[in-house]
């Protein structure tokens, strides 16, 4: 069986020690090292296999946003799960833009982080309910997602795939469920890209909830 290499990035020891006893309980689970900040765990990227990273946001000398955009920037397939106690809006949106995979609180079940690497590392994104709120919570009337969609020009189709993107469909699941070819849904995901300028899945899905498009 091919284990998850997880990486876990915090600056408190407890946390980091309780977290790699916990998760190295789960079968399909490898905790391969941990890291006290962002500059650590890019540097411990670039000498090992990592298939998800789970990064604190507050840590002195590279905290969790810088650390996610540096690694995004030289490991594009590396998955970055921001997991802190600050359901911050600011941290949310600054991270996720960098390219996080997700953001879940501290006081999660260790069940809940466990399926949010499973969920990160297939290239979904992964949002805690609260924080979702706090996403969601940005909009300032639910009819602007309206604006959004002229402006960008987007179809009836491509809405449609943007909301089942957000709502953690994969490409298959979304074919099915239209009734189209998977190639007709990748090639109008391309054209979503293409018109949002943006660089992946998880990034629509962002975008679908800062509009208001999902709940």
């Amino acid at each position: 069986m091919n284990r998850i290499k997880v990486l876990i990035v915090d600056d408190e020891k407890l946390i980091t020690e309780g977290l790699k006893i916990i998760l190295s309980s789960y079968e399909d689970i490898e905790v391969v090292g941990t890291c006290e900040n962002g500059q650590e765990a890019l540097d411990f990227v670039r000498e090992n296999k990592v298939h998800v990273v789970l990064m604190d946001i507050r840590m002195p000398i590279c905290d969790g946003v810088l650390g996610t955009k540096i690694i995004k920037e030289e490991f594009k397939d590396v998955k970055i799960l921001i997991l802190t106690t600050f359901d911050d809006r600011e941290y949310i949106y600054q991270a996720l833009k960098y390219g996080a995979s997700g953001y879940l609180l501290k006081d999660s079940s260790y069940d809940l982080i466990y399926e949010g690497i499973k969920v990160a590392a297939k290239g979904s994104l992964v949002v805690h309910p609260k924080v979702a709120d706090t996403i969601i919570s940005g909009v300032s009337r639910k009819e602007d997602y309206l604006k959004e969609i002229k402006k960008y020009d987007l179809t009836d189709r491509e809405v449609t795939i943007i909301r089942e993107i957000a709502n953690g469909l994969s490409n298959r699941e979304i074919a099915e469920k239209l009734y189209l070819s998977e190639g007709t849904v990748k090639n109008n995901i391309s054209n979503i890209l293409s018109k949002l300028d943006l660089r992946d899945r998880t990034q629509i899905a962002i975008f679908a909830f800062k509009i208001g498009l999902v709940k």
